[in-house]
Order: C-alpha cells, then structure tokens, then sequence
C-alpha cells in the first residue's frame, strides 16, 4: 500500500468523496434512518444471541478484552477513502480478537470498539450525533466469521484448523456483499452496484491483512496480549492514510480550480456575448440531463458537463460583426465562424490539465455522425462521446431559442428535427436519450428514429 498521488483519483471517486464528507454533517433522511436503526437492532441481537446462547472455549479476561477493544478503535480509526465510503485495517486486530478471546463475545466487542471510533468525530462536529448507528451497522460483519468458527469449534489458534478459517473469511466477504447492499438498495443513498465496488475494495484490503492477523493471532496462543505488537504497522498505515487524504484532498481543490476557470472563462463569453452566454448554461443543463440518461461514468458525466460549459468559448475570437449578423452568413464568413472550435481548444491547451483534455470535447462538439462536420471530419465512434452528446443538446437548444437571424422552433418540431438527423447529423444513442428528457415537453415521447 502506498500513497496516492494527486492525478490517480479519478473523477467518480473525488465525486464521491466530496459527498461523503458533506453527508458526514448532515441528518438522515427518514427513510436512512429507519433502515438503519433496524439493520442495527438486527445486528445487537444476532450478536448478543450469539454471546449468550454458546459455548466459549477460552475464559473471559476483561483487561485483555479492553485492550483489544480500545486498539480496535484506534485501527477502526485510520481510514482510506474509496469514494463513497472508507476501508480500515482493523483485521489486524480482528483477526487476534476472534481467535484470543471468547468468541461468541467478539462480534459485541467489535461493536464497542466502533461506536468509540466514532465517539470522537462527532465530538469534534464532524459528524451528527445519529450517525453512530453507522459504526454499529459497519461492525456487524463480525457476526458471520465468529458464528461461523463456534460452528465448526475452531475457536482457538491452531494451524491444523485453516479450513475452518478460510470459510471463517468466506462467510464474511459474502455476509457483507449482501448485507450492504441491500443497506444501499433500501436506503436508496446510492446504487447497489456502486456499494459492490466499495465493497471489494474493502475485501481487497482485507484479504492482504488477514494473513497478518492470523500469524499474530498464532504466535500469541500462548500470550494473547503479545498479539498488540502489530500497532506500530497500524502506525505506518495511519500514515499512508494521511498522505492519500492530502492527496485527495489536493485532487479536489485542483478539480474546483479548473471549474473556476471554467467559469470565469464563460463569464467573459457572456460580456462578450450575451444570447451565447445563455445558450451555453442551458446546453450544459441538458447536456448533463441526458448524460445521466445514457448512464456514463463519472468521468464522461465530467467532461461532458465542462465540455458543453465551455464548446462555445472560442466564439470570442469571432467578430461580433458575423456573431450578431442577422442573416445567413456568406461562405467567407462562415469559414472564420468554423474556427471557433480550434480557437476554444487552443485557449484550453494554454491552461492545460484537465481543461486541456475538455479541449478536445470542444475541437469535436461541431462534428456530425456521419463525417461531415468541421474542423476534422471525424465519424461515429471516433467522436469523444462527451462531444456527441453536446452536438444534440446544442442543436436542440440553438433550434427552440429565437436566433439574429430566424424565429425559435417549437420543441415538437425540434424534437422531429432530431430524430430526421438521428445517424447522420447525431449518434442515435444521444438523440433517443435527449427525447427522453424533452420529449414530454414536446409532446414526442414516441417519435421513432429513423433506421
């Protein structure tokens, strides 16, 4: 494990990460909390039952089980981000507790050690006080493995019992897939597949621990409390967790840098250009409208979003002479018009990053399906996506807003305009998506598109 630099967070994950530390300060909904509370009731139930209806095969010791707990807190406390949550590297010491303390009591101890894990965020106000039902619900993947170990009398470290320990481990991972996920689908605070992924990043890191926490757990059989000598790698971990926290960190103030002059640029497109200032705010709304239908990733979502905020940026360079000219343009003006596309990539290449990758998305957002756009004469699938959803949403928006030099379409003859174009002018994919969000509004949800 290593630190993360600033360029490795992808858009998804810095996204996600923004919005976990804002939801960190704010209430639960009605339905989260609910959902919550009874998954935590559940949990305290399965795992007193389990404390008070079998058998342990090692005497309770409650200075050792204090230990533990208060190192768990500590380890529960060093979190990698992954986006919409966390993983810590709490089997170090997990791992020890099931097999050097009575069995049946950990998945209570694991409970206890989370809830003090998170005592201190929310004295610091970095958290709401509800929220600690959380720890409880994230400690609950200790119920399978302890259950599953009592089950198969495999309490105690011995080597002999590794078959009984990997399913000990198996039952975790699979417990928690269904358990958060169905957390995710009742709670509705994000799509199951998305908790899937933050799930295997934290079976990821698991699995690298576990093996460290089971030779610790073995070589202490004898002397339980020689099994806390794994707090300085928890130290070094603490570490890395902090220099990947001021990397995301630096990520996210980088990504809010760029969209800032983003933004300032299209401030001074709108002084230049009022009508074009507009156009543009309302071709980024649905731009990003039927990104969102078409089901992107973070990635495209973003760089569609500033691609349609900035694929008129260009037109600055234009003489105001032919942008307000209120009549078709001749062939030598409609030439010097063409080039607004280079000129916003050029403009964008000069600030570099990420705005030098959106130049491409503007250079392209002039291209049509069938090759016979400008400035390249670019095709289908060699079109960058983002630039091919902004092409449709900028047509459709330029036909049903009042021009210099012709009156506004209504949106069901828009709407039909579309889907005539659909192969040719647009990717059908784009055009089927944008009717799904203005074809209500044009009275068209069920235009067909042409074969």
């Amino acid at each position: 494990m290593s630190a993360i630099a600033p360029n490795t967070i992808d858009a998804t994950t810095a996204r996600r990460v923004e919005q976990a530390i804002a939801g960190g300060r704010e209430r639960m909904d009605k339905r989260q909390q609910w959902v919550e509370a009874l998954f935590a009731l559940l949990s305290i139930v399965t795992a007193t039952a389990l404390a008070l209806l079998t058998d342990a095969d090692r005497a309770f010791s409650l200075p050792l089980a204090a230990a533990f707990v208060v190192c768990y807190a500590g380890m529960a406390g060093v979190e990698f981000n992954v986006g919409a949550g966390y993983v810590v590297p709490t089997q170090l010491i997990f791992i020890p507790m099931l097999l050097l303390l009575p069995t049946p009591l950990v998945p209570l101890l694991v409970i206890i050690g989370a809830l003090l894990a998170r005592i201190p965020s929310v004295l610091r106000g970095e958290a709401v006080a509800e929220r600690l039902v959380l720890a409880i619900n994230d400690a609950a993947f200790a119920f399978a493995p302890a259950a599953v170990l009592v089950a198969l009398g495999a309490q105690l470290p011995d080597w002999a019992s590794w078959p009984a320990y990997a399913a000990a481990v198996a039952a975790q991972f699979a417990t928690d897939a269904l358990r958060e996920t169905a957390r995710a689908a009742l709670t509705r605070i994000m799509p199951p597949r998305v908790m899937l992924s933050e799930i295997y990043e934290a079976c990821r890191l698991d699995a690298l621990l576990i093996p460290i926490g089971l030779l610790a757990a073995l070589a202490a059989a004898d002397a339980p409390a020689a099994a806390l000598l794994v707090l300085p790698l928890v130290a070094l971990l603490a570490r890395f967790a902090r220099e990947r926290d001021a990397g995301i960190a630096q990520t996210l103030e980088l990504g809010r840098a760029y969209r800032g002059t983003a933004l300032l640029l299209c401030d001074l497109l709108e002084d230049d250009d009022e009508y074009t200032g507009h156009h543009t705010q309302d071709v980024v709304e649905l731009s990003v409208k039927v990104a969102d239908q078409l089901g992107v990733d973070e990635q495209v979502r973003s760089q569609t979003e500033m691609g349609a905020l900035l694929h008129d940026i260009g037109k600055i360079h234009i003489p105001d002479a032919i942008i307000n000219k209120p009549g078709p343009l001749d062939d030598e003006e409609w030439a010097v018009m063409k080039t607004h596309t280079v000129e916003g990539q050029k403009m964008l290449d000069r600030v570099g990053g990420l705005l030098g990758t959106v130049g491409l998305v503007v250079r392209a957002s002039h291209e049509r399906y069938d090759g016979g756009g400008y400035p390249d004469g670019l095709a289908g699938e060699a079109i960058p996506f983002e630039a091919r959803i902004i092409a449709a949403c900028d047509a459709y928006n330029a036909m049903t807003t009042t021009r210099p030099y012709r009156e506004a379409s209504d949106p069901a003859t828009a709407a039909a305009e579309l889907v005539r174009c659909a192969g040719t002018q647009f990717d059908p994919k784009v055009v089927e998506a944008l009717l799904a969000e203005v074809g209500p509004l044009a009275g068209t949800d069920a235009l067909p598109l042409a074969a």
